[in-house]
């Protein structure tokens, strides 16, 4: 199926309309040449409305899109608890890191691990995360991307991530970080107006001319299995989503991990004009949260009951899930296609120039600058826009041989990350709030997160190595274990900081301009804060006890 002329129109005057507007943000006053502060944090200057819809703009991806959907139809709403739960999460960061993390005027996580545990510990953190941005996040949101792009319109999908890849790098490589969030803007109002338009032609196409409104309650009795928010253990994903180790587990190590230490993520906050900013657009973005569900998983549940009635191929779906927000876009009809399609190229090219963007901050300032560190401004700023278009060349290569054989590369992301988020997560806490944490005791927990990480992986995947798995296994006298990820994520982070915090003990103390002197920082929150934070408490209170 391809895109009418009309569809295209559409999404040819959105692309020049981004492309316009942020070269039109990006420009500077006269004799002003643009610095690292301009270029990598928007000039420290982003309101709140900025910075909760770029942050959105910047989770929005293909990631969440077409895998979370794609879940929707093989799981259902219960895969809704990766986007619920991080609301929660986003007010915790706004009201206990943040504040730190200003105080702290840093850049990037890597320059806070420096000024925390020395230069060692940073050099290796920001070579990790430049590799995982590059070689996981980039690849991801490029292979999705480029399988949505191919079931709509009918392009190969080397070409569309090609293609996707030139858009992300034309409209945000000159302007940085400001000319990504500004825009963000327009691409948060274009993708949940898409997505909410898929949505309601879904459930009418379900409810049979009756309305989204009965549709919605047709796949509640047709499929109600689909609506459980806690899997039982006779689930077949339960591997994935085990119960209410959900809400008790590794779950949220994983949140703490994308939300509060994620340079992508967070690197808005940083750039916003205070720290009372920064909190309101985290609030704001944990409202939006809320609305994902909505946009992205009930469609994939409507597409189940679509494919179970004969309107759309069942057995298309079940080979390749990831094909389904695809596949609904097919039944869009003429001209609101081409804005359901712009919504989602929005989603796709959002994430991807905020990860460009945060690769070219971390290569730039904290491994670059801290070799050349004589050169001026601007020099750092073309070392930041060459960075930015290298990563996403080397990710273009990368997607289809890393991700094309996966069934499911929304899971599989979990999977690579959860490698090594129980270490991230337990080596900031310690940072953060235990003065007695020192450079030995951080180094033990990261190392440790990714040894156990794998042990734990292999124990309960001994096939996937062949067999070496087995022979490994048996070689360090360990026994095949039926351990979900989430699980696993959650008993790993408990033994890093029981790791971290036995090393710190028996290494010496840290020297004393070390440790994050909590005294003088200001955690107490606004009352518009506290009010938005009880309303979204409340929400989430009331979606878990409907959907048990």
């Amino acid at each position: 199926m391809t895109l009418e002329p009309i569809d295209l129109a559409i999404v040819f005057g959105y692309a020049l309309a981004l492309i316009a507007i942020a070269l039109f943000v990006s420009r500077e006053k006269a004799g002003h040449a643009k610095n690292s502060t301009d270029y990598f944090l928007a000039g420290k200057a982003l309101p709140w409305w900025a910075v909760g819809a770029s942050l959105i703009a910047a989770n929005i991806s293909a990631e969440q899109i077409i895998g979370q959907s794609g879940q929707g139809y093989v799981v259902g709403l219960a895969i809704a608890a990766y986007e619920l739960q991080a609301a929660i999460v986003l007010l915790i960061v706004a009201k206990y890191f943040l504040p730190i993390f200003l105080e702290r005027n840093i850049y990037t996580m890597p320059q806070f691990l420096d000024q925390r545990f020395g230069g060692g510990v940073k050099s290796v953190m920001a070579v990790f995360w430049i590799a995982l941005y590059t070689a996981v996040n980039l690849t991801s949101v490029l292979w999705l991307g480029g399988l949505a792009i191919n079931a709509v319109s009918g392009l190969g999908v080397w070409p569309a991530m090609a293609a996707l890849a030139a858009f992300a790098v034309v409209y945000s490589i000159y302007g940085g970080l400001k000319a990504v969030a500004l825009t963000d803007i327009i691409q948060v109002i274009v993708l949940i107006a898409g997505g909410i338009l898929i949505t309601w032609i879904s459930l009418s196409l379900v409810g049979e001319g009756a309305g989204p409104v009965s549709g919605f309650a047709t796949l509640m009795n047709e499929i109600p299995d689909h609506f459980n928010m806690i899997l039982n253990p006779e689930h077949p994903s339960y591997s994935n989503l085990p119960g209410i180790w959900t809400l008790l587990g590794g779950l949220w190590v994983l949140h703490f991990s994308y939300w509060g230490f994620n340079q992508y993520i967070i690197q808005r906050a940083l750039g916003s004009k205070s720290l009372s900013e920064a909190r309101k657009g985290l609030a704001f973005a944990a409202s939006l949260k809320l609305l994902i569900p909505v946009i992205v998983v009930v469609p994939g549940i409507a597409a189940l009951y679509l494919a179970q009635n004969g309107l759309i191929d069942q057995s298309a779906l079940d080979a390749r899930p990831d094909s389904t927000y695809g596949v609904l876009m097919t039944l869009v009809p003429t001209g609101i296609r081409g804005l359901v399609f712009a919504a989602l190229i929005a989603a796709i090219v959002s994430s991807l120039a905020s990860m460009m963007n945060s690769i070219s901050t971390i290569f730039t300032m904290d491994l670059y600058r801290s070799i050349r560190s004589d050169k001026p401004e601007h020099h750092y700023v073309t070392v930041g826009r060459i960075t930015a278009f290298s990563a996403m060349a080397i990710a273009l290569m990368l997607a289809q041989p890393f991700l094309g054989g996966m069934e499911s590369a929304f899971q599989t992301i979990q999977e690579y990350t959860g490698f090594i988020a129980p270490g991230i997560v337990a080596v900031f806490l310690l940072g953060f709030f235990w003065k007695r944490t020192n450079t030995s005791g951080a180094f033990a927990l990261l190392i440790s997160s990714v040894v156990l990480s794998f042990l734990f992986w292999l124990m309960a995947n001994p096939a996937a190595m062949g067999g070496a798995g087995a022979g490994l296994l048996t070689m360090l006298g360990l026994e095949a274990l039926d351990l979900p990820f989430v699980i696993r994520i959650w008993i790993v982070f408990m033994a890093c900081v029981v790791i971290g915090v036995g090393v710190s003990l028996i290494t010496a103390k840290p020297a004393e301009h070390r440790p994050v002197e909590l005294g003088g920082i200001r955690f107490a929150t606004e009352p518009v804060f506290n009010l938005a934070s009880l309303a979204i408490i409340a929400v989430l209170i009331a979606i878990y006890g409907v959907f048990w």
